[in-house]
């Protein structure tokens, strides 16, 4: 029975939410080993209860010793099971109504300066290699995009003339986001590199390509993205969540609203997009040695 309804949670997930692939996958892994731990210790998963529930977090924090932040997810992958059997009405009572989760320490983004940026985006590049990973840190600066989402771009996805790009996001959901012009003629200068080099070839419709005409893989990017870093002489290492923090965190400083921070990075829920209004510790200092008295 366990196997019938996992696969229909996966199901759920995927056809009904659709969620991502990974998120499914995650989802699935974590109410699999719930329902492991059900048969090892003989009970049957639609007739649980919170002091079974209380037993099942005691097993993961004390006896497999996992991380506040795994405890973490594997309670959420299995509350989110018992809502979809509710649903379902393959239960009465949700027994995980009262389980808490651990509290997770908020991480506060890491974000590049502008100085930084300027110097990544005025990186003479030559080769054409540096040119894809110049205006791949363009465009991830400029739309705030998710390095899923930039691997998969099409040329029919952007368009230069009005400034936009299509991002196809999580769970297929697509958004439209403006990029600036400077960001539109990178992106033009490197097509005609592009079209020059594969020229007479038969290649991929993706935006960025690898040296076989293909579509660039992410893990290419994360590399090309760290050589770069440490060609600019850039002190911490690259890899592309990184811009789309320096995006949020550069357009709130520069007075966006959240909403439309929401909007452009294509968050389901608001909360996601608050962590990025954290202080600049270091504009803090700036304002505080400025305005008080003691200076």
């Amino acid at each position: 029975m366990e196997n019938f309804l996992l696969e229909d949670f996966r199901n759920h997930l995927t056809f009904e939410r659709q969620l991502s692939k990974n998120t499914v996958a995650s989802y699935g892994s974590d109410v699999e080993s719930f329902l492991e731990y059900c048969q090892a210790n003989e009970k049957d998963p639609l007739q649980i209860t919170p002091d079974f529930l209380d037993q099942y977090t005691y097993q993961l924090r004390e006896v497999e010793k996992l991380a506040p932040s795994s405890v973490f997810r594997k309670l959420e992958a299995v509350k989110c099971f018992y809502k979809f059997l509710l649903i379902e009405e393959k239960i009465k009572d949700d027994p995980t109504r009262f389980l808490k989760s651990p509290k997770l320490a908020q991480k506060i983004p890491t974000q590049l300066t502008r100085e930084e940026m300027d110097r990544l985006l005025s990186y003479p590049a030559e080769t054409l290699a540096e040119i894809r990973t110049v205006t791949i840190i363009e465009l991830l600066y400029a739309a705030g995009l998710r390095v899923s989402e930039l691997i998969n771009l099409r040329l029919e996805n952007v368009n230069t003339q009005e400034g936009w790009v299509l991002a196809f996001g999580k769970g297929g959901k697509q958004r439209f986001v403006p990029i600036h012009p400077r960001a539109c003629e990178r992106i033009k200068q490197y097509l005609a590199v592009r079209e020059a080099h594969f020229a007479d070839k038969n290649v991929g419709s993706e935006v960025f390509l690898n040296k076989n005409g293909k579509k660039i893989s992410r893990i290419s990017v994360w590399k090309d993205l760290s050589a770069l870093g440490r060609k600019a002489n850039i002190s911490q290492p690259l890899h592309p969540h990184l811009f789309r923090h320096t995006f949020a965190s550069h357009m709130l400083q520069g007075g966006a609203d959240l909403r439309s921070l929401q909007e452009m990075l294509g968050h389901a829920n608001l909360t996601t997009t608050q962590i990025y209004t954290h202080l600049d510790v270091s504009d803090l200092k700036e304002k505080h040695k400025k305005f008080h008295p003691r200076g």
